[in-house]
């Protein structure tokens, strides 16, 4: 038998325990617990906006300091257009924020959780 079919047969076997049983207090907990249906597409939606390698780089490029689209671009060897377009999603989702000085305007990291997001992230594929 191969290892998946193993697997899958196991699965298949607590489940059919499982759900002979009624859990009523985990049922409960759920109910009381899980966010509302909005608030859970909004997760997604932000969720998506990780979904995406140069977005990624730009956040990593921004964690350790403010910087202008021009560092960024030559920085990580990506066009202007293709950072400018990228910083829009990201100012959108609340991920980067910006300051003007002069005619130079600077990007960072919008708050310190997008900072734990990124290196939650990083140490969980790095398993």
């Amino acid at each position: 038998m191969k290892k998946e079919d193993k697997l899958d047969a196991e699965v298949k076997d607590e489940i059919e325990h499982c759900c002979n049983k009624k859990h009523a207090e985990d049922i409960e907990h759920l109910d009381h617990n899980m966010p509302d249906e909005g608030t859970l597409c909004d997760l997604a939606e932000f969720f998506k906006v990780f979904a995406d390698s140069t977005r990624i780089k730009i956040l990593y490029a921004l964690s350790n300091k403010e910087l202008c689209v021009c560092d960024l671009w030559q920085g990580l060897g990506l066009t202007q257009s293709a950072v400018s377009h990228q910083l829009r999603i990201l100012k959108q989702m609340r991920l980067v924020k910006y300051r003007k000085e002069g005619k130079t305007i600077y990007y960072s990291l919008d708050d310190d959780h997008i900072q734990s997001i990124l290196n939650g992230g990083l140490e969980h594929v790095m398993e």
